[in-house]
């Protein structure tokens, strides 16, 4: 793509929008980035190092398109592609893409791109551990972590890049094709941004519409929604699954992840030699051993990675043991089956810390599982009265609102007795009191070890 001179805008000062302003830039491009946030309100080093690269700033208001004509758009997956110029530039028939389309479009590497409502973290940077270990030069990044494009250029052919995708980042994907394409699971989630969970699905699905019969889908079995999807593809498709022993494909049988494919039945490793623990942790084991075989990796080399995985930050993380109370930071835990794929991890007693901000999520099947599994609730955030509106209905009484996160944490603790577990996973965003799911987890870890203090 020839980039010198055209006239570019990047909607969206945060990191994939920043990391597209300075490709474009050092590309000879004329560079426009738009916010909603005044000068004041963005990081004086954010500015000084557009201002250093010649990026022009729009900042404060919307951008008007018809005035700028900008020759592609670039959007930052947080902004929603409702607003008022994004609109108006469909009309004129402007390009509009992802920072993850820009990078597919200009990097030799073979892409493994993971999507799905829970689990992308976690199974991302393991297939980042497995192909790294096994000799391979591994990105990863996209959706976490380094943005694709600050990176895509140096890549070669037979590097590999393993790619978090979201449904934001999909929505804009024109030509992006990965060699591999993982679905984990597809649940209700992000409603307020798709309007329908028809939609939310069709995003996710954009992730193998460019692929063709070189390249592979791998598919969660036990999920209806992800299963179904195999019907729409014109790649090659790989199931696993953790309930059921599969004829074909990477399940469970007898206490080992095993490969089924032709008539060989191949043995990984044991279930309970997996360093992440929990049956959620099964299923990313299995997609990521799935994608593995497809590129060749040893069965020996597999093994020794998940063997030695620790799993991720803000999933499930152990951040102290207190008076013989565990306390454990499920941050990432933003919508109501990740919360309860949580609850179902542990068989102690737990004390959850929930709330935040909904998106849209029906609270009563993650009611249903507090119920079975909580021994006290504590709910902060905009979304408490709703969630306190489920539990009601499935009749579930202790549940005790806080008015903050320090609050939160010293009821906690004041209702654990040795042996309980207290659990932050709130089932919500965080944007109504926190930047991210990141500083979220992070306060929450830095209250818990004061309490030690």
């Amino acid at each position: 793509m020839e980039l010198r001179g055209k006239k570019v805008l990047v909607i969206g000062a945060a990191r994939s929008g920043l990391a597209a302003g300075n490709f474009f830039s050092i590309h000879g491009a004329n560079v426009y980035l738009n916010d909603l946030k005044n000068e004041e309100e963005l990081p004086k080093d954010i500015i000084k190092s557009l201002n250093k690269i010649g990026v022009k700033l729009i900042l404060g208001e919307h951008v008007t398109i018809e005035k700028l004509m900008p020759e592609i758009i670039i959007v930052s997956p947080g902004v929603p592609l409702s607003i008022q110029p994004l609109i108006e530039a469909r009309k004129r028939g402007i390009p509009i893409w992802s920072e993850m389309e820009l990078a597919a479009q200009n990097t030799r590497a073979s892409m493994v791109a993971v999507t799905g409502t829970n689990g992308k973290t976690t199974t991302t940077e393991l297939l980042g551990i497995i192909f790294a270990d096994s000799g391979r030069n591994t990105f990863v990044g996209g959706n976490i972590g380094v943005p694709f494009i600050s990176k895509a250029e140096d890549l070669l052919v037979g590097d590999v890049a393993v790619l978090e995708t979201s449904s934001f980042q999909l929505e804009t994907i024109q030509k992006f094709k990965p060699h591999i394409a993982l679905i984990l699971n597809i649940t209700p989630d992000h409603i307020d941004r798709h309007g329908t969970f028809i939609e939310y699905i069709n995003a996710k699905a954009k992730i193998f519409v460019n692929q063709d019969k070189n390249d592979w889908l791998i598919l969660n079995w036990d999920d209806l929604e992800t299963r179904k999807l195999a019907d729409k593809a014109k790649s090659n498709v790989l199931f696993f699954s953790r309930r059921h022993n599969l004829k074909e494909g990477f399940c469970v049988e007898n206490g080992f992840i095993v490969a089924k494919i032709g008539r060989k039945v191949v043995r990984i490793l044991e279930e309970k030699d997996l360093l992440i623990k929990g049956g959620h942790n099964t299923e990313n084991a299995l997609a990521a051993v799935a994608a593995a075989w497809t590129m060749g990796v040893s069965v020996e080399s597999m093994a020794k990675s998940l063997k030695t995985f620790p799993g991720v930050p803000h999933r499930l993380e152990n951040v102290l043991t207190y008076k013989g109370v565990k306390y454990i930071n499920d941050s990432k835990g933003t919508n109501p089956d990740a919360s309860i794929k949580a609850l179902d991890a542990y068989e102690k007693p737990i004390i959850l810390i929930a709330g935040g901000k909904s998106k849209g999520s029906d609270f009563l099947p993650f009611a249903e599982k507090i119920k079975e599994k909580v021994k006290d609730l504590i709910l902060i955030g905009q979304a408490s009265d709703e969630i306190e509106k489920a539990v009601k209905q499935v009749g579930y009484s202790r549940y005790h609102k806080a008015s903050g996160f320090q609050e939160a944490v010293t009821k906690a603790s004041f209702l654990a007795i040795a042996g309980d577990i207290v659990l932050l996973s709130p089932a919500c965003a965080s944007f109504d009191m926190f930047d991210n799911f990141e500083h979220r987890g992070d306060v929450f870890k830095e209250l818990v070890n004061n309490l030690a203090l």
